[in-house]
């Protein structure tokens, strides 16, 4: 039922307001629609290292601890991966890959009230063929030093291995940084560092780590990396909808921009400009480009209305979760 209204929602958002999809969708790169009838709630994705052209992604609710492996030249799913050793997830919202080829999730929502004491992040290594297949999977416990927090953002630094949430907040959130090494049989704790100017709906580094993308539903910012002291580079453009995700291409030249829904399409855009050349250009390029929080006069023309169209959506999935 709560699906059904969404999704009906969802409809009536993208026969007014969708954004067509490239007629090189099927380039892989240049963007792509997931064709998988299970995928209706992509709330996260992650390019595959091994598998060139392959992306992770997962829906927020499921009946299962399920990832699936999309091939992005046809959108079709070419491996579904079935998570052991985690329990029933509860509100699954991020994914990230992280040195030596290891997937991290983050089942991190928490938008019925923000009541949870804990969430958690599953770790499991990507697989090096791709088949259905069942994998066991190490489960940790996450509290935030602040108290709960809902948060649909979870990044895993290429280079040190260190696990990050932002928590989605409307007027902006925190970057949280976790334990240098997780722990499975203890409490990791998440410590606030530094403000992010964004109603955050997830992000991602770039492959080298020298920059962090981060998404809402109007736009995005691009950030310097700057060993965690984030400096802002600019501004980045993203499609009109209820966008859930954000991920860099596996050589880091385009950053992919996916959304919520059945037959959801997933956007290309040129990846923000060399790390340090900040600039108040949008980094993908693009004149329209839009953002939240501080920079919230970049927003596009309509995007008032997109904003009430989410909020319906949104309210719709919130009240059929407390019901």
């Amino acid at each position: 039922m709560r699906r059904s209204f969404a999704f009906l929602a969802g409809v009536l958002l993208v026969g007014v307001f969708a954004v067509p999809v490239p007629a090189s969708a099927a380039d892989g790169d240049e963007g792509f629609t997931i064709k998988d009838p299970r995928i209706t709630e992509s709330s996260g994705l992650a390019a595959s290292k091994q598998h060139p052209g392959i992306y992770w992604t997962h829906n927020d609710q499921d009946t299962g601890a399920y990832l699936y492996a999309v091939d992005s030249r046809t959108g079709e799913t070419v491996a579904t991966i079935t998570m052991t050793g985690v329990g029933t997830p509860r509100d699954v919202e991020a994914i990230s890959i992280g040195p030596d080829n290891q997937i991290y999730v983050g089942d991190i929502g928490d938008n019925d009230g923000v009541v949870w004491d804990y969430v958690w992040v599953y770790q499991l290594p990507e697989p090096k063929e791709l088949k259905d297949q069942t994998i066991r999977t190490t489960q940790y416990v996450v509290k935030y030093s602040d108290g709960p927090r809902d948060a649909e953002s979870l990044v895993v630094h290429p280079k040190t291995g260190r696990v990050y949430i932002i928590d989605k907040q409307e007027d902006g959130g925190h970057l949280y940084e976790g334990p240098a090494k997780l722990s499975a049989s203890g409490t990791n704790v998440f410590k606030p560092v530094v403000p992010v100017d964004l109603w955050a709906t997830d992000a991602a580094f770039s492959p080298d780590g020298q920059q962090l993308s981060v998404r809402g539903y109007f736009g995005g910012i691009a950030y310097d990396w700057n060993d965690g002291k984030i400096k802002k580079l600019g501004r980045i453009s993203v499609p009109l909808g209820q966008g859930e995700s954000v991920s860099y291409s596996t050589d880091g030249t385009k950053i992919m921009l996916g959304s919520e829904g059945a037959g959801s399409s997933v956007v290309a855009e040129d990846a923000p400009g060399d790390t340090g050349e900040a600039s108040s250009k949008s980094p993908s390029g693009s004149g329209s480009s839009a953002a939240q929080g501080g920079d919230s006069n970049g927003f596009k023309v309509g995007a008032l209305a997109i904003a009430i169209g989410l909020v319906v959506v949104l309210g719709f999935k919130r009240l059929l979760r407390r019901s």
